[in-house]
C-alpha cells in the first residue's frame, strides 16, 4: 500500500492566485468565497493539490511577496473564517492546499521592520541585517538586475544600511537571530493548525549571509531547514515543504538533505530545456539536463512545470542558450523581464495546440510531480504591456460574459484588466465554452491528468532514456514495481519514423493508454513507430495476456 505521507509523489498540483481566480463579492478582486465557488471545477479537472500565492496583508509592491503581517488574511481576500471554510471544502473534495510562505524577507511596512528601524535598542533590531557599510557580502549577486543596483539600501531613520536580496522595499530577515528563527517556526505552525497542507518556501537559498561567500546555499540554511522539517514530522505528519531554489540541480540536491529537509523542490533548469528541445527538434538538451541531475532520497520529489506566476527564468542557462531562448520565444523586448520571458504557455508556443499538448505530455511523464498554472488548461493568453510580471496574472476566464465571468463589477474596477484581444480574449477562450466541447484543450488536459494518475510509475518509477538514431524523437521508459511504460514524443514539426531497441521486452504488447488500443507485439528486431508532427504515445507494456488484457473495443458501442 502506498504511504499516505508520500501523497505528493503522485499528485498533480494547480497553482493559482486567490485574487485572480474568482471574485465572490464583486469588488474586482478575487477572494476565498469566490474560490470556494470554483472548487467543483477543480475537482472535476482532477487536480490533487492547490498551491496558493501569498494571501497575507501587503502593500502589494511585489504582488503579496512583500508581507506586512504573517498571521492575517489580506482583507480584500476575505477573513480567517473564509480561509477555514475554503480549506474544509477543498479537503472534503479530496484536494490538499499548500501556500507560499515568504521566509527570506518582509515588506518594509511590516511592524517588525518599523520597530527595528526605530532604535538600535529595539527588540526587533536584530530581526533584520544592518550595516554601516554597503560593501559587506560583496560577492553576492544582484538578482533583480532590472531595478536594483545594490543589495544594500540606506535607511535614514535607522541611520544604517539594510540588506535585501530582492527589491529594496523587501528587507531580508536575519536568521542568525534565534528569536527570529523561532518566530518563523511558530508562523508555520500557526498556518498548519488552520489546516494548510504545507508550504512553498519562497527564496529559500538566501536565508543566511556569510562574508566571502555568494550568500546562497549556505550550511546554516540547511541546518535551519532540518529544524523546520523536524517540527513538521513531529507535529504535522503528511504536510510538505516545497523549496523554491532557482539553482543548478547539484546545488538543489542538498535541500532534500537525507530526506530530512524539503520534501520537494522545483527543477528550474529543466524547464527552459524543454522549450529548447521542441524549438530545436532535438532531445539532447533535455537528456543532458537529466545527466546533471543527481539522485534524490526515496521520500522526496522534483516538481516540474512549464509556466508559473513569474517569468520563464533563464538564470540557469548559459549565455548562448539564453540568447537562443530570447530569439526563439521573446524577440519583442517587452516580453522580457529580469533574466527571463514574461509570457504564458499558449502565446509562447504561438497558440499551437500540438505543441501545448506535447510539452504538457513531457511534464506529466518525466520524473517528478507536474504543476499546472491557472488558465493554462484552457490556453489563456497574456498582456505584455502590463508592468512587472502582471501580464501573466490576469483574471481567470470562466465565461464569455462580462469580465470573463470573473467578476460582475465595472471592468475599470478589476485589479488587472481581463484579456480581451481577438485570439486569447475571454470571449474566445473560457472554461464554459471548453467544457461544452469534448475536443477542447480543457477536456484534453482533464484526460491527461486522469491518465497520469492511473500509473504510479510516473511519480515513483525509474527512467531509462532510449537513444534512437533520430534526434527528433524523444523516447524513454518509466518502470515501477513490475509496471513498464513507454513514452515516445516527436519533437519535430514534421512526421517522423523511428525504430526503438525494445528487445528486452520481446513478447510484450504495447497498449496505448488513452485509447486502450493494442499495438503489434514487440519482437527481437527494432520496434518501428511513426508519429505525426509533435505527436506522442503513452504505452503500457503488457507482458502477458492476463485478466486485464484489452483489445481496445470492449467498452465501445457496436
Amino acid at each position: 500500500m502506498i504511504s499516505e505521507t508520500l501523497w505528493f509523489k503522485d499528485a498533480v498540483f494547480y497553482e493559482l492566485h486567490v485574487k485572480a481566480f474568482c471574485d465572490g463579492n464583486d469588488d474586482g478582486i478575487g477572494d476565498f468565497r469566490g474560490l470556494i465557488n470554483k472548487l467543483d471545477y477543480l475537482e472535476w479537472l482532477g487536480v490533487d493539490c492547490l498551491w496558493l500565492l501569498p494571501f497575507f496583508p501587503s502593500p502589494l509592491r511585489d504582488d503579496g511577496y512583500d508581507v506586512a503581517d504573517y498571521r492575517q488574511i489580506a482583507p480584500d481576500y476575505g477573513s480567517m473564517e473564509d480561509l477555514r471554510m475554503f480549506l474544509d471544502e477543498a479537503h472534503r473534495r479530496g484536494m490538499r492546499v499548500i501556500s507560499d510562505l515568504v521566509l527570506n524577507h518582509t515588506s518594509d511596512q511590516h511592524p517588525w521592520f518599523q520597530e527595528a528601524r526605530s532604535s538600535p535598542q529595539s527588540s526587533k533590531r536584530d530581526y533584520y541585517v544592518w550595516s554601516q557599510s554597503n560593501r559587506r557580502y560583496d560577492k553576492a549577486r544582484i538578482i533583480f538586475i532590472d531595478t536594483e543596483k545594490s543589495n544594500w539600501t540606506w535607511d535614514p531613520m535607522a541611520n544604517a544600511y539594510y540588506w535585501h536580496r530582492f527589491f529594496s522595499h523587501q528587507p531580508d530577515l536575519n536568521y542568525d537571530n534565534p528569536d527570529l528563527q523561532r518566530a518563523m517556526l511558530d508562523t508555520m505552525s500557526f498556518w498548519l493548525e488552520q489546516g494548510l497542507d504545507g508550504f512553498r518556501c519562497d527564496a529559500v537559498p538566501y536565508l543566511f549571509e556569510r562574508e566571502g561567500t555568494i550568500c546562497e546555499n549556505l550550511p546554516e540554511t540547511h541546518a535551519y531547514l532540518k529544524e523546520v522539517r523536524k517540527r513538521i514530522d513531529e507535529n504535522y505528519r503528511g504536510r510538505i515543504l516545497l523549496a523554491e531554489a532557482n539553482q543548478w540541480p547539484a546545488d538543489v540536491r542538498p535541500y532534500f538533505g537525507d530526506g530530512d529537509e524539503c520534501h520537494m523542490a522545483f527543477h528550474f533548469p529543466l524547464m527552459p530545456r524543454l522549450f529548447m528541445g521542441v524549438r530545436s527538434e532535438d532531445w539532447h538538451p533535455i537528456v543532458d539536463m537529466f545527466t546533471h541531475t543527481p539522485p534524490i532520497p526515496e521520500n522526496c520529489q522534483w516538481c516540474l512545470f512549464l509556466r508559473n506566476h513569474d517569468e520563464l527564468t533563464l538564470e540557469m542557462c548559459a549565455g548562448e542558450e539564453r540568447d537562443y531562448m530570447y530569439y526563439a520565444y521573446a524577440r519583442d523586448p517587452q516580453m522580457r523581464r529580469n533574466i527571463g520571458i514574461a509570457r504564458r504557455l499558449a502565446p509562447l508556443l504561438d497558440n499551437d495546440r500540438r505543441k501545448i499538448e506535447l510539452l504538457n505530455s513531457l511534464v506529466f511523464t518525466l520524473p517528478g510531480s507536474p504543476i499546472v498554472y491557472y488558465g493554462d488548461e484552457i490556453g489563456m493568453g497574456d498582456n505584455v504591456h502590463l508592468g512587472d510580471r502582471n501580464g501573466v496574472r490576469t483574471p481567470m476566464q470562466w465565461t464569455a460574459d462580462r469580465n470573463g465571468g470573473f467578476s460582475k463589477t465595472d471592468p475599470s474596477k478589476l485589479y488587472l484588466p481581463a484579456i480581451t484581444d481577438s485570439v486569447y480574449g475571454f470571449q474566445a477562450i473560457n472554461v464554459d465554452s471548453q467544457q461544452q466541447s469534448p475536443h477542447s484543450l480543457l477536456h484534453w488536459m482533464k484526460r491527461m491528468i486522469a491518465g497520469r494518475k492511473k500509473y504510479p510509475a510516473f511519480g515513483r518509477g525509474t527512467i531509462v532514456f532510449l537513444r534512437p538514431q533520430t534526434d527528433k524523437v524523444f523516447a524513454y521508459l518509466r518502470e515501477y514495481r513490475g509496471e513498464t511504460l513507454l513514452l515516445v514524443h516527436n519533437l519535430a514539426g514534421s512526421a517522423q519514423a523511428v525504430e526503438l531497441d525494445l528487445a528486452r521486452f520481446e513478447g510484450a504488447i504495447p497498449i496505448e493508454v488513452f485509447g486502450d488500443s493494442r499495438f503489434p507485439t514487440i519482437g527481437k528486431h527494432p520496434y518501428a513507430l511513426s508519429l505525426a508532427p509533435y505527436g506522442f504515445y503513452w504505452f503500457k507494456l503488457q507482458r502477458t495476456m492476463g485478466d486485464d488484457f484489452s483489445y481496445g473495443f470492449e467498452e465501445s458501442v457496436i
